[in-house]
């Protein structure tokens, strides 16, 4: 089977582009090319050296009440996922394989109709094979946040 290189049928260049030195607006400019994240529209906010803000827009097809507007929360969920898993590896300044071993958010309130949210996360502790994550989801003002996340991240494939 013959793979092309570049153009709209190309595998996504996420192995090549991710083995150097960490950098998670190039990674999520990658990531929001292809599969869920792309599917969903995330976006790069900004990042530190041990967090990472994505942006999720507002868009109709992921509401979950159309009478609210509401967006649904699984867009929230992969939104905060991703966020606190691009955190770990900007903490790491490498790509590392890694599998969400827990995740666990609490809703405070719904996001606002129309407003894109953000997702604020940290990885505030690594160890030999987990790492330690929390966020928040927000629609403009992080001291009124729409959600909070707490979860691990443990490594599923060793350096050579």
């Amino acid at each position: 089977m013959d793979i092309p290189a570049s153009g709209p049928a190309a595998l996504p260049p996420t192995i090549d582009a991710m083995t150097g030195p960490f950098n998670p607006e190039m990674a999520i400019r990658i990531m929001s090319g292809h599969g869920h994240g792309g599917f969903i529209g995330l976006t790069y906010h900004a990042h530190g050296p041990d967090w990472v803000e994505i942006a999720l827009p507002w868009r109709a097809d992921l509401v979950g009440d159309e009478a609210s507007g509401v967006l649904a929360s699984g867009p929230i969920i992969s939104l905060l996922d991703n966020a606190t898993s691009l955190s770990v590896w900007t903490r790491k300044k490498r790509f590392v394989p890694q599998a969400t071993l827990d995740l666990r958010i609490d809703y405070l309130r719904a996001a606002k109709p129309g407003e894109t949210v953000i997702a604020h996360a940290e990885c505030y502790a690594t160890k030999r094979s987990m790492s330690f994550v929390r966020a928040i989801a927000h629609d403009g003002d992080p001291s009124d946040p729409i959600a909070h996340a707490a979860g691990i991240f443990m490594r599923t494939a060793w350096p050579s």
